[in-house]
Protein backbone atom coordinates (compact mmCIF):
# COMPACT_ATOMS: atom_id res chain seq x y z
CA UNK A 1 0.00 0.00 0.00
CA UNK A 2 1.35 3.48 -1.18
CA UNK A 3 1.76 5.99 1.35
CA UNK A 4 -0.68 8.42 0.28
CA UNK A 5 -3.53 5.47 0.36
CA UNK A 6 -2.19 4.87 3.79
CA UNK A 7 -2.82 8.10 5.04
CA UNK A 8 -6.10 8.34 3.45
CA UNK A 9 -7.31 5.28 5.31
CA UNK A 10 -5.99 6.61 8.17
CA UNK A 11 -7.88 9.60 8.58
CA UNK A 12 -11.03 7.92 7.43
CA UNK A 13 -10.61 5.82 10.38
CA UNK A 14 -9.89 9.19 12.57
CA UNK A 15 -12.80 10.56 11.07
CA UNK A 16 -15.56 7.50 11.58
CA UNK A 17 -14.13 7.19 14.69
CA UNK A 18 -15.09 10.94 15.93
CA UNK A 19 -18.41 10.93 14.51
CA UNK A 20 -19.24 7.39 15.95
CA UNK A 21 -17.84 9.11 19.23
CA UNK A 22 -19.62 12.43 19.02
CA UNK A 23 -23.24 10.56 18.23
CA UNK A 24 -22.74 8.11 21.33
CA UNK A 25 -21.34 10.24 23.63
CA UNK A 26 -21.87 14.36 22.67
CA UNK A 27 -20.83 15.48 25.99
CA UNK A 28 -17.49 15.56 27.54
CA UNK A 29 -15.56 16.70 30.37
CA UNK A 30 -14.80 20.54 30.46
CA UNK A 31 -11.03 20.84 29.65
CA UNK A 32 -10.54 23.56 32.35
CA UNK A 33 -11.80 21.74 35.26
CA UNK A 34 -11.36 18.00 34.56
CA UNK A 35 -14.84 17.69 34.94
CA UNK A 36 -15.13 18.89 38.50
CA UNK A 37 -17.42 21.44 37.48
CA UNK A 38 -15.08 23.60 39.83
CA UNK A 39 -11.60 24.94 40.43
CA UNK A 40 -9.27 23.23 42.97
CA UNK A 41 -7.56 25.49 44.81
CA UNK A 42 -5.11 25.15 47.80
CA UNK A 43 -5.40 26.64 51.46
CA UNK A 44 -2.43 28.45 53.35
CA UNK A 45 -1.63 25.47 54.79
CA UNK A 46 -1.37 23.23 51.56
CA UNK A 47 -4.59 21.05 51.87
CA UNK A 48 -7.45 21.31 49.04
CA UNK A 49 -10.06 22.87 48.62
CA UNK A 50 -13.00 23.75 46.35
CA UNK A 51 -12.92 26.74 44.90
CA UNK A 52 -15.01 28.88 42.42
CA UNK A 53 -17.16 27.45 40.12
CA UNK A 54 -16.11 26.83 36.18
CA UNK A 55 -17.08 29.48 34.17
CA UNK A 56 -16.81 27.77 31.23
CA UNK A 57 -18.85 24.69 31.59
CA UNK A 58 -21.11 26.59 34.62
CA UNK A 59 -20.22 24.03 37.34
CA UNK A 60 -22.02 21.28 34.87
CA UNK A 61 -18.67 19.52 34.80
CA UNK A 62 -19.76 18.19 30.66
CA UNK A 63 -19.34 20.69 27.80
CA UNK A 64 -20.26 19.33 23.96
CA UNK A 65 -17.81 18.23 21.75
CA UNK A 66 -16.63 20.28 18.76
CA UNK A 67 -17.90 17.83 16.46
CA UNK A 68 -21.27 17.55 17.71
CA UNK A 69 -21.41 21.16 18.05
CA UNK A 70 -20.54 21.54 14.38
CA UNK A 71 -23.45 18.60 13.45
CA UNK A 72 -26.14 20.71 15.28
CA UNK A 73 -25.08 23.60 13.74
CA UNK A 74 -25.20 21.89 10.12
CA UNK A 75 -28.81 20.32 11.12
CA UNK A 76 -29.94 23.48 12.21
CA UNK A 77 -29.27 25.53 9.05
CA UNK A 78 -30.37 23.08 6.98
CA UNK A 79 -33.96 22.28 8.59
CA UNK A 80 -34.49 25.92 8.57
CA UNK A 81 -33.53 25.69 5.26
CA UNK A 82 -35.62 23.44 4.15
CA UNK A 83 -38.97 24.08 5.56
CA UNK A 84 -41.83 23.98 3.21
CA UNK A 85 -44.30 25.16 5.53
CA UNK A 86 -46.61 28.14 2.85
CA UNK A 87 -45.76 31.39 4.98
CA UNK A 88 -49.33 32.17 6.50
CA UNK A 89 -49.27 29.24 8.30
CA UNK A 90 -46.11 30.72 10.50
Amino acid sequence: MTPILLAIACLIAVTLGYSGLCAASPFGNCRKCSGWGFEMTTDRKGRLKRGKDCRRCRATGKRIRVGRWLYNRWARVYRAGTDTRPEATR
